[in-house]
């Protein structure tokens, strides 16, 4: 883990924000944190807050915004989802080559602002996440100026749609039709599992572990799967089925992909009859599993949706993150999260 920076505390205001806490479903949220008080009074941001708002910058007219957090945030913090409807996501690992394992989402869904948030607290990795403003309050380039704006934004580290942390693991999800887990944890909601295993696990392995650890709540949520995987090249399905945690296609081959059927459901010839799901796994299997950059998003423009919002290519081990949104594919944002 990386070695702890001073940083002070980020105190949580208490907002009523629509927040998306289980993605690729729509539904509105409000927030739930009793015992959480706002840090300051409106207009008057700590130092510290100040210094993470400072790093925005707008990169494209999706909109597109870029962000640094540098410091805790309430991991644990309480809120509470209202179920809509179902939106579809796609989700592939290429492991093919060695160096150069990649992870890639589509995020299938209503146009909204997406945020690229940095993020390195003093007590887990650092990660690169993809976040959906909307579900803080922010629906246009304008939100991004207001206070209430600037004040949804200092949540945003609660909010990963999909990531990859400093150590090459990457976690994403998708609806499903059902999900019932194991009871009896530290209860967290359907995303916050996304931003503990993002900060705490380093593999895939650890990561199946964390996941025994905390009931998922999806009482006010749509179910969802996930998908793992890592720089070593392990990959793996989480699903909740029957009371447990049951996890899929883990290690089979050197590639893994995800829609929104759950495979313990699912004979295996049934999957290939999503359209989605077929291709990828076409072209995965023809490719033994090893793309590159341009291959990957060329998948992605394969299985996009008439809703696809981003398209993301994470590099496990290289730390390359590229990022295209609203289907524009010939415009490419690249970053880079360096990695331990």
């Amino acid at each position: 883990m990386k070695k702890p920076r001073a940083a002070a505390a980020v105190a949580v205001p208490f907002l009523a924000l629509a927040l998306l806490l289980s993605g690729c479903s729509q539904r509105q949220t409000s927030e739930k944190a009793p015992g959480t008080q706002q840090s300051a009074a409106a207009g008057q941001l700590s130092a510290q807050d100040a210094a993470k708002l400072k790093s925005l910058r707008q990169v494209d007219g999706h909109p597109l915004w870029q962000m640094r957090y540098d410091g805790p945030y309430e991991r644990l913090r309480e809120v509470r989802v209202e179920q809509q409807a179902n939106f579809g996501c796609s989700l592939f690992f290429a492991g093919g080559n060695k160096n150069d394992p990649q992870y890639a989402r589509n995020f299938d869904w209503q146009h909204g602002p997406a945020l690229l948030l940095f993020t390195n607290p003093p007590d887990g990795y650092a990660s690169v996440s993809v976040v959906d403003t909307t579900y803080l309050g922010l629906t246009s380039s304008a939100d991004f100026t207001t206070e209430r704006g600037k004040q949804g934004l200092l949540q945003a580290p609660l909010l990963p749609f999909d990531g990859m942390n400093s150590k090459g693991l990457a976690v994403g999800f998708a609806s499903v039709d059902r999900a019932d887990g194991p009871k009896g944890g530290t209860k967290v909601g359907s995303t916050r599992i996304q931003r503990i295993a993002l900060d705490k696990a380093a593999t895939v392995a650890e990561a199946l572990r964390l996941f025994e650890e905390y009931e998922l709540d999806f009482t006010d949520s749509p179910p969802l799967h996930y998908f793992l995987a890592d720089a070593t090249g392990d990959s793996a399905v989480v699903e909740l089925v029957g009371g447990k945690i049951a996890v899929a296609e883990r290690g089979r081959r050197p590639w893994n992909g995800a829609v929104n059927f759950t495979f313990a459901d699912t004979p295996a010839a049934e999957r290939l009859e999503d359209r989605r799901y077929g291709a990828a796994t076409k072209t995965l299997d023809a490719a033994k599993g090893a793309l590159n950059t341009d291959s990957s998003l060329g998948l992605l423009r394969t299985v996009a949706q008439s809703h696809t919002q981003w398209s993301v290519v994470y590099g496990l081990k290289t730390g390359k993150v590229t990022l295209v949104t609203g289907q524009r594919w010939e415009k490419r944002h690249e970053f880079t999260l360096p990695m331990d």
